[in-house]
């Protein structure tokens, strides 16, 4: 993409992101995310309407009177964006493309996080971790993530998610908040990986997919090519049977996504490329 071009896109999606971030996401931000971290302040003696769960049992002994543990609000949050930059992300038959409806929702995100002082990272992976942005504030930041979102070319095509989610895991010491972004299409098992990233870190799926890949229409004959093993077939859509195999595929695959995030306790928002995510995103702040 030409320097001015991107400039130009990305100063369009700053512009779009900033509005939004401060106008209707950043009182909904703080709300579902500042404060879900709490470090621990002082001991003090217990007062009625103390939560009897913050008493301090071994002082409360030694002192003979019960004394409870006083928490305060961690007032910077990192958040980190893992971004799906597989070959599948081009892929747009419906509205915009998933690629630029992930930058778009990575940028809103990116914005809410600063408005609010936290710092901001980024993972974008394919079946391999393509780039790592350390976590920072600022605007100008912000601008150089929009910027690798908009024009970064992936060494590979594929999609590992096990591989994404360990290596926030172990790249994150500290607890943070990590938005996952992608169309989860892989096929591999991650369920383990993901309970191990929840449990240490705060993560939030976020699925962007295109409606095409949901149904196939019934346009007759067409050839098809996998965007990530570059595999390309035939594939008769004026068949019933055809679609409704396809239909059980879908939803099959989609069943295991909603599973393995119910079980790993993660909470998930679906944004479909024809859509506007600002409402996934405020019902997933507001579900929080």
């Amino acid at each position: 993409m030409e320097r001015s071009e991107l400039l130009k896109k990305v100063r369009k999606i700053e512009i779009k992101a900033k509005g939004l971030s401060q106008n209707i996401f950043a009182g909904e931000y703080h709300t579902a995310f500042k404060g879900r971290g709490m470090t621990f302040s002082e001991v003090r003696e217990y007062q009625y309407g103390d939560d009897v769960r913050d008493i301090d049992w071994n002082v409360t002994a030694r002192q003979n009177h019960p004394y409870v543990k006083v928490y305060e609000e961690e007032r910077e949050l990192t958040v980190m964006l893992v971004v799906d930059v597989s070959g599948s992300k081009n892929f747009g038959a419906v509205g915009q493309s998933k690629q630029e409806i992930m930058t778009e929702i990575a940028a809103t995100l990116a914005f809410s996080a600063i408005e609010n002082n936290d710092k901001v990272g980024v993972i974008l992976f394919s079946d391999k971790i393509e780039k790592f942005i350390p976590p920072q504030k600022g605007r100008k930041h912000i601008l150089l993530v929009i910027s690798e979102l908009l024009n970064f070319q992936p060494e590979n095509n594929g999609t590992d998610i096990n591989l994404a989610l360990k290596y926030l895991t172990n790249s994150q010491k500290k607890r943070c908040t990590a938005f996952f972004i992608s169309d989860f299409l892989d096929s591999n098992d991650y369920y383990q990986s993901l309970s191990i990233a929840n449990h240490k870190h705060d993560v939030i799926a976020v699925q962007v997919y295109d409606k095409r890949e949901a149904k196939l229409p019934n346009i007759g004959l067409i050839k098809v090519k996998d965007a990530e093993h570059g595999t390309e077939r035939w594939i008769d859509t004026g068949s019933r049977r055809v679609r409704q195999a396809y239909d059980r595929w879908w939803y099959d695959r989609q069943q295991v996504m909603s599973d393995t995030l119910t079980r790993s306790n993660v909470d998930l928002a679906q944004v479909a490329t024809d859509e506007d995510y600002v409402k996934s995103l405020m019902a997933l702040f507001k579900n929080r």
